[in-house]
């Protein structure tokens, strides 16, 4: 780790950052394109479950056709940017009528972000081979706050800013963390390598009762985390309007960096096993707590909210350390040399 220059960590970091701020861009900007549209109240989840759609297809091509190997990762990460700014910023062009426009649009930015997030992990694993782990939390803590940008532009755009600068906003940034990775990020030494997407492979899941374990976790994990993304915004509304609702939504989604930088500092001592369980079961709590909690005094609204978004997300570094640690020796040699290189999203 001596040898990786000192710009690379802040760079990918501030990319993951900026890259996946589309996520929910227009979950920030749902009232505005409501109204302007003349949208239902079923459009956030069905432009959520586009976006959502898209990324898992896109996971599964940039898998099966290796283009992380085949081509540099990071001009993958460039070109990903700036066809997802893109994609992205069309939605200001668009009009009420052209809801299956919009839907593709959502789409294809999930289908790119798969290129932006697991990606920007994998150039990281080629620069920290034994260390991964430990960049692992402020990595995903990077993508937890890009998720959260949106609301904080919507938030300081006040009544002044209209959507569309919002939307333009995300992408102008996205473009931007495109260009800091293919522009300051050399290429690692020694690229971790891809293995081929396999039956066999898959098969270890079912197979191998530890992989099984945190890959269910994992998918526990990560059902609970994008329902939550979407509900944050409604679930406000019941105490909050305006810029303070996008305030209180940044806030709530922002808290999650807490949550994997901590719960990274957490595992060294207590282990990733433990830490993930304790954020799982924390998070799921404040799920089942909701029906009493909702039309609950202020103070008491504000801190299960809180505990609810640090918690939600802070288990996913540990979930994606587990599975590398877990997933026998064969499937991963044929990865990398390192076995932290099998925690990337996409890979083996």
């Amino acid at each position: 780790m001596s040898t990786v220059p000192r710009r690379v960590l802040p760079v990918i970091v501030f990319s993951q950052f900026a890259g996946t701020a589309p996520w929910f861009a227009t979950n920030a900007v749902m009232p505005d394109l409501q109204r302007a549209w003349g949208l239902p109240a079923s459009a956030v989840s069905t432009l959520t479950s586009a976006v959502q759609l898209g990324f898992v297809v896109g996971t599964l091509v940039f898998a099966l056709w290796m283009v992380a190997d085949r081509f540099r990762p990071t001009r993958v990460f460039l070109a990903c940017a700036v066809l997802g700014a893109i994609a992205n910023a069309l939605t200001v062009v668009l009009g009420g009528g052209q809801w299956a426009l919009l839907l593709a649009l959502r789409f294809a930015v999930g289908f790119l972000l798969a290129g932006i997030y697991p990606v920007g992990m994998r150039i990281a694993a080629g620069w920290y081979r034994e260390g991964l782990g430990a960049a692992m939390g402020v990595l995903i803590g990077a993508l937890v706050l890009g998720t959260a940008l949106p609301h904080g532009l919507r938030a300081l755009g006040g009544l002044w800013l209209p959507w569309q600068a919002v939307v333009l906003g995300v992408s102008a940034l996205t473009l931007l963390g495109g260009l800091a990775t293919a522009g300051l990020v050399p290429d690692a030494a020694q690229r971790p390598r891809g293995a081929r997407l396999t039956p066999r492979g898959l098969a270890v899941i079912w197979s191998d009762t530890r992989v099984r374990a945190s890959v269910f976790g994992y998918f526990g994990h990560m059902w609970e985390l994008y329902a939550f993304y979407v509900l944050v915004p409604l679930i406000l509304a019941t105490h909050l309007s305006g810029t303070d609702l996008s305030w209180a939504a940044f806030g709530v989604i922002a808290a999650g960096f807490m949550g994997c930088a901590v719960g990274g500092l957490a595992a060294r001592r207590l282990g990733s096993a433990r830490v993930a369980a304790a954020q799982l079961a924390a998070s799921g709590l404040c799920g089942l707590a909701s029906p009493w909690l909702l039309g609950a005094p202020w103070p008491w609204f504000a801190a299960w909210m809180v505990v609810w978004g640090t918690t939600v997300v802070g288990d996913s570094p540990q979930f994606s350390t587990l599975t590398a640690r877990n997933a026998p020796p064969r499937w991963w040699a044929a990865c990398s040399r390192s076995p932290t290189a099998s925690a990337l999203p996409s890979r083996c």
